[in-house]
């Protein structure tokens, strides 16, 4: 590919969109970025227009293009998007049927609940999918939606309906309705998609009652999805997709067995690349597919926090203690410690390895000398606390220890997080130079179905790390803090259970 040629990522996240340009040296030449309107139309429900989707990742495609007053020579197009976020929309009309269902809504909390206490239908839905039954997966936002909306499942019957996590949205109106797929690894974080035969699962499908001629096509995340049908981007193929999280797996280069990514977003999503086989978790991990280039399945091993950078949001936003996120760094660092402050953030409950959706947030240890110091170092700290509980239970899954943690997302800027992500794991957290793995992975991927690159060994040559933080602080000390955020977890837990 000649340098004057690019290949465009779309990085659709929960709080906006970020389209990047990259080069066949695999540089980000030029970006663009829009946020979206977040939606809570009541407490633990979270929506997003779907149009809005649309129209800011068309503005941000058009800023990443003109900053480089580019408007061709564009070789593939890749896309990566928050994951289990679900859309209904008709197919004639190409409208939603109502708003997207975001991934970190709990509206459909009691009929997880309902299902759980069916231990053949637990078992069913770990064997097939490697996940639990929650209302972080699309399955039962889907049933909802149908269930809710006049005269929705009759249509979704006849199939004049389509269902998609973003990725299939996007699809749909980049090819101006012509294309209704997605990607196994989207596909996988559905509660309908049989991991190992790689295919929509019909038991699944009448267990979470969505009807099978609403559902996309699925393909390796490496494949042809179709051609672009909008100005700027006539005519240019997609060529890669993967949700986020296997995206920036795959922008790590984390591509062998035993490699390990976390990234950090609005969540903490960490992933462990298990190669050809399929760990089974015991300590609360989900069992899910990553990248593909070919129909074969890659498994990987996968923790999930809800509420990361979102808790930084919180402080700004909801607190309004912080002006900025950036600011979180300098002010941690006028205190020593947190002074015995622990702050959980279960905003929407907890995710793995607890998956208890009736947890809430709390703040323990305050005292008449507690600052918005030592809150705000405390939510810094609790992004790494919930990280090292999924560390640890990874470990004990794969029964092998972590020698470094690879890391991602925005809050990595954060070396006051990082550093105390390293000291409360006790190894090495390495940084790339570039951080947007996430939308680097979807360009990867697009630019290995094009031609761009022949392997991934050829995109080696292109990955810099720009820190490596070491631990700093001894076992005991790592101990003594572990223990008390343990202990504001089991409260919490013993609290919910109560209830």
């Amino acid at each position: 590919m000649p340098r004057s040629a690019y290949i465009l990522s779309i990085d659709q996240g929960t709080t906006g969109t970020t389209v990047l340009l990259v080069d066949a040296q695999g540089e980000i030449v030029s970006q663009g970025y829009q946020e979206f309107a977040q939606h809570y139309p009541r407490p633990g429900w979270v929506e997003h227009d779907p149009d809005e989707i649309w129209d800011v990742t068309q503005n941000a495609i058009v800023d990443a293009l003109h900053a480089l007053e580019i408007e061709s020579n564009i070789s593939a197009i890749g896309i990566t998007n928050q994951r289990e976020t679900t859309v209904i929309w008709d197919r004639k009309t190409g409208k939603p049927i109502y708003p997207a269902i975001v991934w970190q809504c709990r509206r459909t909390a009691n009929i997880c609940a309902e299902l759980n206490t069916q231990e053949d239908i637990v078992a069913q839905v770990k064997t097939k999918t490697g996940l639990v039954i929650d209302p972080y997966f699309s399955g039962t936002k889907v049933a909802w939606i149908l269930d809710k909306v006049s005269g929705a499942r009759e249509k979704a019957e006849r199939g004049e309906l389509a269902f998609g996590t973003i990725d299939t949205w996007l699809l749909w109106k980049l090819t101006n309705g012509t294309v209704h797929k997605t990607d196994y690894t989207n596909a996988s974080r559905t509660l309908l998609f049989n991991i190992d035969t790689l295919s929509w699962d019909d038991t699944l499908l009448e267990i979470f009652n969505v009807p099978k001629p609403i559902l996309p096509e699925v393909c390796p995340s490496a494949s042809l999805f179709g051609k672009a049908q909008i100005p700027l981007l006539e005519g240019t193929p997609i060529a890669g997709v993967a949700g986020d999280q296997q995206s920036a797996l795959f922008g790590q280069l984390c591509w062998q067995s035993g490699m390990v990514k976390n990234t950090y977003g609005t969540g903490c999503f960490l992933m462990l690349n298990t190669g050809s086989d399929r760990v089974e978790s015991e300590s609360g991990l989900l069992t899910t597919l990553a990248c593909s280039l070919d129909a074969k399945p890659v498994y990987a091993l996968e923790g999930s926090v809800f509420i990361a950078g979102a808790a930084v949001q919180w402080l700004r936003d909801g607190l309004q203690i912080i002006e900025s996120a950036e600011d979180t760094e300098v002010i941690a660092n006028r205190v020593d410690d947190s002074e015995g402050v622990i702050v959980v953030p279960a905003f929407t409950g907890l995710g793995a390895p607890y998956w208890n959706a009736e947890v809430r947030g709390a703040m323990f240890g305050l005292t008449r000398g507690t600052t918005r110091e030592h809150i705000v170092r405390a939510t810094l700290e609790s992004i790494a606390y919930q990280s090292a509980d999924v560390v640890s239970a990874m470990v004990a899954d794969a029964d092998t220890p972590l020698q470094r943690l690879r890391v991602d997302g925005g809050a990595v800027a954060n070396n006051f997080l990082m550093q105390f992500q390293a000291d409360i794991l006790g190894i090495d957290v390495e940084r790339p130079e570039r951080i947007e793995t996430t939308g680097l992975g979807a360009a990867y991927l697009a630019g290995i179905t094009a031609g761009v690159w022949k392997n991934i060994d050829e995109l080696e040559n292109y990955r810099k790390i720009d820190r490596i933080f070491f631990p700093r602080i001894d076992v005991q000390q790592r101990n003594e803090k572990l223990a008390g955020w343990c202990d504001a977890i089991q409260r919490l837990s013993r609290d919910a259970n109560e209830v």
